[in-house]
């Protein structure tokens, strides 16, 4: 499947995906690669697991509507909570943004995209998980996996998408992306059908969001970062 229609990349219709087990579901040619290179990990120790895999239109706008709201907790792009009462609202959109996507603006929409850990690494650990970046360093209990992905994550097609901060989505080096397959979706996006899909949905804040909207797009859809 190489043409990509608005629906598709907008995740608002993706009648394509196949389940990947626990919940997770996948495009067919990601699958095969994920469950390729999960057996590899597997025979060096590693437990690579889904954390989040493909998440439609309408869970990418609860979860924006909720830190709209300042039902969920706000980071900063170095991980540190932001107090809710006080930022403006540039402030607390820009920080949602940071971490999370636009509902039509997540890469997680296409079914090309995941979030991993090692989970018995982390159940050995015995401390909360909460996908944070420390968690994937130096005496984090996903840092095995880290390197092992830096290693060999090519091997069967993937790349980190946001391998660095570049004033744009924070850095997350559980996130992967399938490159040959996420290839056709980046290419489908445009601003006009973001635009469309964000006034016909029920996104708080929507008419700063759509003020807002040409900057947004290129700092955090396609992660340009600031000029």
């Amino acid at each position: 499947m190489h043409k990509v229609d608005i629906e598709q990349w907008l995740g608002q219709h993706n009648d394509y995906l196949v389940d990947a087990g626990h919940g997770h579901f996948l495009h067919p040619e990601v699958l095969t690669d994920f469950t390729a290179m999960q057996n590899a990990a597997l025979h060096d120790g590693i437990d690579l697991q889904l954390v989040s895999s493909y998440r439609d239109f309408s869970r990418q706008m609860a979860i924006f509507n909720r830190k709209w709201r300042g039902d969920a907790t706000l980071l900063n792009a170095e991980g540190q909570v932001l107090n809710f009462s006080a930022l403006t609202q540039e402030e607390k959109l820009h920080a949602i943004l940071t971490w999370s996507a636009l509902p039509g603006g997540s890469r997680h929409h296409w079914g090309t995209d995941i979030d991993v850990y090692d989970k018995q690494a982390v159940a050995q650990s015995q401390q909360p998980f909460n996908l944070i970046c420390a968690e994937y360093e130096k005496n984090g209990p996903c840092y095995s996996l880290a390197c092992w992905l830096e290693s060999n994550m090519a091997t069967f097609g993937f790349y980190r998408p946001f391998d660095e901060y570049k004033g744009g989505v924070a850095r997350e080096p559980w996130h992967l992306s399938h490159k040959s397959t996420a290839t056709y979706f980046e290419k489908a996006r445009n601003l006009d059908d973001l635009a469309h899909a964000i006034s016909q949905s029920d996104i708080d804040g929507k008419a700063y969001i759509l003020s807002q909207l040409p900057l947004l797009y290129t700092r955090y859809v396609l992660n340009n970062g600031r000029d």
